[in-house]
């Protein structure tokens, strides 16, 4: 069978270009198209290569050195510091936040930055975790700047491979899960920074140089209110390895080459990022990033999933026929093409919106636009990523399930997505408290009438009756609300921009 790659995953998205191609100032997409090429190159040559090899020699966890002193060294194969290094060089972190690039592009920066990420993801075995929780962290550290802010934000921008860092965020503990305000990690104050004591329990690129975490001074109160936000270096300042253990590398379904490992916390050297009131806000701020990017890898799992299901029906024949000649199938193909373009507009709106945030640029309603879409990008594309991943696995028959052919660790890969940065409940639940807040869902209407949506009114409408319906009501209708929002901004994208609407979804809610 020849490859089911194209020769350059740049040019064979004709829609990410047509995004480009209409947001982007003329002279941005001149600026950008070359880095865009190469890593759409890339994206099919040395990067599965590399993704690949990470695969079949995943991180491990040496804990002792051969003395018995513990080193919680984590070991990475050669492949995955390729990886690094492209990432660094192609700036998937430092685009937004370089002054001469913001110079150039301005808000249009983080639009560009999608983009390359977009490429970048799915050859690469989730390494777009440890760039987005990088870039997550970034964004606060720039924001509070100072002291020891400014050191290592120098270094999680560079793009020098040399002295480029990763960052990790530690929140999730085991009693709490998503419910962060149960976190027991203590803060202790000594002298001008911090001593950390407990455990976090899911702490994805978990050889990270640095990582945030969320943890509770002495007699802060409880809840949320309480918490605040620390920086924790891997090596303190006098050289030596930081007060912290990792007890073990997760066992997981699928993103088996990145490690993510539990950690404790043993008066582990840290310092306050911010106000210690402020923590859970910076916490927030941080998931917004994130949850961009899980949309990003969502977007670009299920157009790599498409690219391969179509190239495979083109050379493949049954009955006769090649598949892609057969009419039902070319439903199929058809459908998930469109999940996967809509899931790309919706993500490259957010990026448009939060670049503008950054830059100072967005009104009032763009932001409010911004917190309830993040939310709702997040949950649907993933949800989605999922579904798109097993109609075109399905498209190769019994070969969809081979391990040899690669395609089963896609739909691996992907099962993460639902489950990062906020489960689906989670993010319908958020997205419900922020559709009370006042004027967000006139911005929504605006938003959705604007692009002509179809289907904005049913939806709309069962918006308004969950924001008056009492507490129970309205979160039973949570998830329902959100995938009628999300497939109506969906469609309106896709009609906007001439492309023939093909939504809602692939059975993710009932009629």
């Amino acid at each position: 069978m020849p490859s089911l790659l194209p020769e350059n995953s740049w040019r064979a998205d004709p829609t990410l270009r047509a995004v480009l191609e209409s947001w982007l100032r003329p002279q941005t997409l001149a600026w950008a198209e070359p880095a865009l090429i190469e890593m759409g190159r890339a994206a099919v040559d040395e990067l599965p290569a590399w993704g690949d090899a990470c695969e079949r020699q995943p991180a491990a966890l040496r804990a002792f050195d051969g003395w018995g002193d513990r080193i919680d060294e984590v070991i990475y194969p050669p492949a995955w510091r390729e990886l690094a290094a492209v990432a660094a060089q192609t700036g998937l972190v430092a685009v937004p936040f370089e002054t001469q690039t913001l110079a150039r592009a301005g808000a249009e920066a983080r639009l560009v930055q999608a983009a390359l990420c977009y490429l970048f993801a799915p050859s690469t075995a989730t390494y777009l975790c440890p760039v987005a929780m990088t870039d997550g962290a970034a964004r606060v550290l720039a924001d509070v700047a100072g002291g020891a802010a400014n050191e290592v934000l120098r270094h999680l921008i560079s793009r020098d491979p040399a002295m480029a860092w990763t960052s990790g965020q530690w929140m999730t503990e085991r009693q709490g899960g998503s419910d962060v305000g149960r976190n027991a990690v203590v803060a202790k104050r000594e002298g001008d920074h911090w001593r950390l004591f407990g455990q976090k329990f899911f702490c994805s690129n978990i050889g990270c140089e640095v990582a945030l975490a969320l943890a509770r001074p002495e007699h802060a109160p409880a809840g949320t209110r309480g918490l605040a936000l620390f920086l924790v270096p891997r090596d303190r300042p006098d050289g030596r390895r930081n007060s912290y253990r990792i007890d073990r590398l997760k066992d997981k379904l699928g993103t088996r080459a990145m490690a993510t490992g539990e950690v404790t916390l043993d008066g582990a050297y840290a310092e306050l990022v911010g106000e210690a009131e402020r923590g859970f806000a910076q916490m927030t701020a941080m998931l917004n990033i994130t949850r961009l990017h899980n949309a990003v890898t969502a977007a670009a799992t299920m157009r790599r999933a498409c690219m391969l299901a179509s190239a495979y029906a083109a050379q493949r024949e049954a009955f006769d026929r090649k598949l892609n000649q057969h009419p039902l199938h070319q439903e199929v193909l058809e459908t998930i093409a469109g999940q996967a373009d809509g899931a790309l507009y919706l993500t490259m709106r957010m990026a448009q919106l939060l670049g503008r945030i950054e830059t100072k640029e967005a009104t009032s309603g763009e932001a409010a636009l911004f917190r309830l879409g993040i939310a709702l990008t997040k949950l649907y594309t993933a949800k989605q990523a999922v579904a798109v991943v097993s109609e075109a696995l399905e498209c190769f028959g019994g070969q969809g399930y081979m391990e040899d052919t690669g395609l089963p660790r896609l739909l691996r890969d992907a099962q993460v997505l639902p489950i990062w940065e906020g489960t689906t409940n989670v993010l319908a639940l958020d997205g419900l408290r922020v559709l009370r807040r006042a004027d967000t869902l006139d911005c929504l209407a605006a938003e959705l009438e604007r692009l002509d949506a179809p289907e904005r009114r049913p939806a709309l409408d069962a918006a308004h009756r969950a924001v008056r319906a009492d507490t129970d009501s309205a979160e039973r209708a949570a998830r329902q609300v959100a995938f009628a929002l999300t497939e109506a901004w969906m469609s309106g994208l896709l009609q906007a921009s001439g492309t023939s609407v093909r939504l809602p979804g692939i059975g993710l809610r009932p009629r």
